[in-house]
This record gives C-alpha cells, structure tokens and sequence, in this order.
C-alpha cells in the first residue's frame, strides 16, 4: 500500500479510496468539551446525525489511525483525518485521455463538465481523483487548474520530489498557454488586443469582476476566424487569476458562448446540459523542461465548432 504524504510533508493514517486521498481537520483551542461538539461546530452544514453516525463507526481517525468515539473528550492541537462524503455523484459520461506520460510528468485532455481536483460536490468524478484510481497514482498531483467548465490540456506531475521544479515554471510565468474560445463578433473592436485589468472576486459569490486598480490580470486575445455573427478567438493569458479569459471577453462585449456566468450568472439547472458546453478550450500549452532543457509543448485534441453555440467535441 503506498504512504500518502500530505502537502505539508505529514503522512495519512488512511489509504486512498477510489482514487481519493482523506481529508483532514485540525482541533484548534476552544471551549468545546467534547469531539462531537467540535464536530458539530466545525461542520455546520452536515446533519448532527450524520457526524455522530460517522464517529461511532470509527470513520474518523487521529494521526496514528485510532478511530475516535462520539463521546470521546475534546484535545487541542491535534488533526483529525476522514474520507470526505458527496452523496449522489453523477458518474460523467467522459474521457479523460492521457496526451503523455512519463516518470515525472502526465499530460491530460479534460472533457467539459469534469472539475480538476475534488471540491464541493465533485469528488470521485474529478480529473485527479479519476486518474489516481485508474493508474494507481496515489502521489499523483496537478501542476495547474482548469475551471471546470473549461476543455483542453491539463498537467500533473507523478513524482512529488519533482513537483517543485515544474511549479516554479507556473509560478515565474514561464509556462505559455494558448486558449480557444467562441464569442461573438463586435463592430469596431480593434483586435488583436491586449486586455489588463485588476480582477477579484465578488463577495459572497463565485464569480470574478473587474475593479478599479493596478491591473493583475492580462491576456492578448486575436480573433483567428469567422463564421456568420461568431467569431474563432485566439486567448494567451500572461497571469492566471480565476475565471480571467472570460471576465476579459465578457468585459470587451464579446462574452465566451455558453458562459453561465458572465456578462451576468444565470440560475443553474439541478443536472448539466451536455449538449451546450462552455466554448472555451485549453489549446496548449508549452515551457522549457527544468531537467532535459528541452521545450516542450502539447495541444489538445478536441476541437470548438463555430457552427453554433453548442458545438463542441
């Protein structure tokens, strides 16, 4: 059974199930008297009856793997660890076809709809948690992020002791990216063009807006083709703040077809509509490899059709 290391160096007390490593939640001090009261506490949002449940089936264990009782005394200063539970996960009717492997690197093409790492409600149907259960990869880490809603190339790294090196290059801006995206055409907007703006998120929101201030955001955005009132769009970010591509498209009149979020959020249906996909796609990406020198470069395989507003594949 291999040892799962935590980011921080600690090693788990449980083993990866199904692809998905263990939480963990640390006992702060405070006045609680006992662990389920903490628990109840610490978890607001999960029915009291579910977390008792859990503890006196010893599903929660300390660092050395000894479950804890429900009415066990509460110890500061120690962390808790658990398998994080989402009920009724949709299995997503995707491939996640590896573009390149080898012993430090693993190179994927993730489909729309397919969240990167787990969160929220995605958990076992995640780009990471998918690929550590399919190739037994338990120390198996992403380099980067896609939203979720984005397609395309998308990197991980399969040796940590060299996680570091590659994480640099994202970090120091070394790593190009090129992006695809289909909006629609504007009258008088001089493209290409380069957008820089300060970017942040709404409070109490998901979704990101522009705001007065220095600019932490740019992307150059040319438009490559058109097809009837749409336009093919050619996206390279030079930074990577959440959602940037499409608050930079929104914000020029040209928002990214399909976007649930921008120009404004739209109510979400209680299942997702696989027939009408976001229009934006991680074309590539490229950097110079710390170790070889050499540049490489992979494009995905997937492509946006400019044929109308749901097409992709």
């Amino acid at each position: 059974m291999a040892v799962l290391h935590h980011r921080d160096g600690s090693i788990a007390p449980l083993p990866m199930r199904g692809g998905v490593a263990p939480s963990r939640v640390f006992l702060p001090p405070g006045p609680w008297a006992g662990l389920l009261e903490f628990m109840l506490r610490r978890f607001p949002y999960v029915a009291p009856e579910v977390l008792r449940a859990r503890l006196e089936r010893g599903e929660i264990v300390d660092g050395a793997g000894v479950p804890q009782a429900a009415d066990a005394p509460y110890i500061p200063g120690r962390w808790l660890w658990y398998y994080r539970e989402v009920p009724d996960e949709e299995p997503l009717p995707f491939e996640l076809p590896i573009l390149y492997r080898d012993e430090r690197l693993l190179v994927v093409d993730k489909p729309h709809f397919m969240a990167s790492t787990p969160g929220g409600r995605y958990l076992r149907e995640t780009a990471l948690s998918r690929l550590r259960a399919a190739l037994d990869m338990p120390q198996l880490s992403p380099l980067h992020r896609l939203d979720r809603d984005t397609a395309g190339v998308m990197l991980f790294c399969a040796d940590p002791a060299s996680r570091g090196r590659y994480q640099t290059l994202f970090q120091s801006r070394l790593v190009l990216k090129e992006y695809e995206a289909i909006a629609p055409l504007r009258a008088g907007l001089e493209l290409p063009c380069v957008r820089r703006s300060r970017i942040q998120r709404i409070p109490e929101r998901f979704d990101m807006r522009e705001v007065p201030g220095e600019p932490n955001s740019e992307t150059r955005i040319e438009l490559v083709e058109r097809h009837g009132a749409l336009g093919r769009y050619r996206l390279r970010p030079a930074s990577g703040r959440k959602h940037q591509l499409r608050v930079h498209m929104s914000a020029l009149g040209i928002p990214i077809c399909n976007d649930p979020c921008y120009p404004a959020p739209r109510a979400h249906p209680p299942y997702d509509d696989y027939s009408r996909p976001l229009l934006l796609l991680a074309r590539a990406i490229e950097f110079v490899d710390p170790y070889s020198a050499r540049t490489r470069r992979y494009e995905t395989r997937r492509r946006l059709d400019l044929s109308g507003p749901g097409s992709a594949a």
